[in-house]
């Protein structure tokens, strides 16, 4: 699979990690990013091909992954337009948020085959999940494409609506930041009752990390798997018993509503007219 990359930031140099010798040799793997030192890094730990500007190294690529800042991608498409091979279209594999599949297909000249995606950030580490969905013109071997791309950084979901990735960039997309929210609040509540900085981080994570797995391992639900720590009158009680009479649960759940509800305003505001 020959692959181009518009962007060599974070997320773009974590899929090149996990793909780079594994679902592709670098030399596959063409990166354009006006970043000079992002880009050396690159060249010499996976063996990709580098310019800094796109040009005619983009002919005949299988993909292209926009990986830009979504407030670029509009000039991205302008300069990307006249360098697609119409004739045997690549996959248009996007991982830019808030940027939907019809503005960009607009942007490109009514382009068809494209993928959206949202990718989170534990994708550094090869444990993200990204929600994804595809446009009518992706034939059934670009969406393995896609897929396998997004699978060498963690799990995918695919999605049959575009409408749902806002809920998606707001429960996954957003969600590591409620995670090291509550990290945060756990960490605190440790060196408020006396354990040491260190001590409080070393058994939040633990807890965190320990717990997850246990429920991605388990078959049962989250909810039962609760209620087997809680018991009436003991010390997970009364926290649970706190935490909902100050509305936490009701809190988050309005919270990633917030989120979802961003998501789609600046889908709004990013793709616009024209």
């Amino acid at each position: 699979m020959k692959i181009a990359f518009i962007g060599g930031g974070n997320m773009a140099s974590a899929l090149i990690a996990g793909l780079a010798g594994k679902l592709t040799a670098g030399a596959n793997i063409h990166v354009v990013d006006p970043n000079g030192a992002a880009l050396e890094q690159l060249r010499s730990k996976f063996g990709v091909t580098t310019a800094s500007a796109a040009g005619t190294e983009l002919a005949g690529r299988d993909v292209i992954v926009l990986a830009v800042k979504p407030q670029s991608m509009r000039e991205v498409a302008a300069q990307l337009l006249p360098l697609l091979d119409q004739t045997t279209p690549p996959l248009v594999l996007s991982i830019a948020a808030g940027i939907r599949a019809a503005d960009l297909s607009r942007w490109l000249g009514g382009y068809g085959a494209i993928v959206r995606c949202m990718p989170n950030t534990p994708a550094l580490i090869g444990q993200g999940i990204t929600g994804m969905v595809a446009t009518a013109g992706v034939s059934a071997a670009q969406k393995d494409a896609a897929d396998a791309i997004l699978k060498a950084v963690g799990q995918t979901v695919w999605l049959d609506d575009e409408a749902q990735i806002d809920p998606v960039t707001a429960v996954s997309g957003s969600g590591p930041a409620y995670v090291f929210y509550f990290i945060e609040a756990m960490q605190q509540a440790a060196a408020e009752l006396g354990l040491s900085a260190e001590q409080g981080k070393q058994l939040a994570l633990a807890t965190f990390t320990g717990a997850a797995q246990l429920a991605a391992q388990s078959d049962e639900p989250v909810s039962l798997l609760r209620e087997r720590v809680t018991s009436k009158g003991g010390t997970t009680y009364a926290a649970l018993t706190s935490m909902e009479a100050s509305g936490v649960k009701a809190a988050i759940v309005t919270a990633v509503k917030a989120a979802a509800q961003r998501g789609k305003e600046l889908g709004d505001e990013l793709g616009g007219a024209a």
